[in-house]
């Protein structure tokens, strides 16, 4: 066989095998719509609003993007670690959490009703400039949030678990792809539980307090199960879905915020929007006209 021929079957085997590799970079992509699970409620008694269960489904939102191909690491000389080694040998000091009250239910839909905290949840992914200019936001005005991240979004941005934090926020996990949970075997969903499970531990030295499903409100009772299983005691569900994916205007998710919240009450909004930043400001304007302190979840339920 002569060199040329030899040269053009060995980049045909190469291109052959960077085309079937694309071929499995490109089916991991994907997402479910977002909705309330109808299933029944292990949380304090109450009703939730009627907007909530007939708003149409979620059809996107900020789901988790596709990780770039990474390459090889360049081999490390022998003799002293490099920075980078030298950071990751020490294990992050996991997060103080504030203790609960007792009584407190394992699925939380809202907390005392008589009080006067309320919690703003978010949903934690999309485009990290976002994610910090609302965090900045919140800071501004010492409102204090708890974000229930995506383990994707961390395996892509592991330096907002550390910023989330140092913010006197609270993390939680919201499964590692935000695929619909409530649809899996019970195997499947406590992978996905405890993958995120695993990217926080590693990041901040603690699993978190809360998990919540996704693609659900409230979680059914083999994904209860499977939480446990991984080690979370609570479920943080919500009674105001104001429906911020759907990116209205600031002005309309203003209306619609403050329109439904009331003592106690979680609030489900998400990072990845602007509107959600633009709005933010006048919503924690309008919880203190109205006597609202926006605090953890975990504040919430002490």
């Amino acid at each position: 066989m002569t060199a040329d021929r030899r040269t053009v079957l060995r980049t045909a085997a190469q291109l052959a095998a960077l085309t079937a590799a694309g071929g499995l970079l490109t089916g991991c992509a994907g997402g479910t719509p977002r909705r309330a699970d109808t299933g029944s409620l292990a949380a304090h008694p109450g009703t939730v609003d009627p907007q909530q269960t007939t708003d149409p489904a979620w059809t996107g939102g900020e789901g988790p993007e596709s990780p770039a191909p990474t390459t090889p690491a360049e081999p490390q000389p022998t003799g002293q670690p490099t920075a980078a080694a030298t950071q990751s040998s020490a294990p992050p000091t996991p997060p103080a959490l504030t203790p609960l009250a007792a009584g407190t239910p394992y699925e939380v839909v809202y907390g005392p009703r008589a009080g006067k905290n309320v919690a703003l949840t978010f949903h934690g992914s999309g485009d990290p400039k976002l994610a910090t200019a609302l965090l900045e936001a919140a800071e501004q005005r010492g409102a204090k949030l708890t974000v229930m991240v995506v383990g994707s979004w961390l395996d892509q941005q592991p330096q907002m678990a550390r910023r989330i934090l140092d913010g006197g926020h609270e993390l939680g996990n919201h499964t590692q792809n935000h695929l619909n949970i409530s649809a899996m075997t019970p195997d499947q969903a406590r992978a996905e539980i405890a993958q995120c499970a695993d990217r926080l531990q590693k990041l901040t030295g603690s699993i978190g307090r809360w998990f919540r499903p996704s693609a659900a409100q409230y979680a059914s009772q083999m994904v209860r199960d499977q939480a446990k299983a991984v080690g979370y005691e609570h479920v943080l569900s919500f009674d105001v879905d104001p429906r911020d994916y759907n990116d209205p205007t600031a002005a309309e998710l203003q209306r619609r915020v403050l329109g439904a919240v009331r003592g106690g009450s979680v609030v489900a909004l998400h990072m990845g929007h602007q509107c959600t930043i633009d709005a933010l400001p006048a919503i924690l304007d309008g919880l203190a006209k109205a006597g609202l302190k926006p605090v953890t979840a975990s504040q919430l339920c002490a």
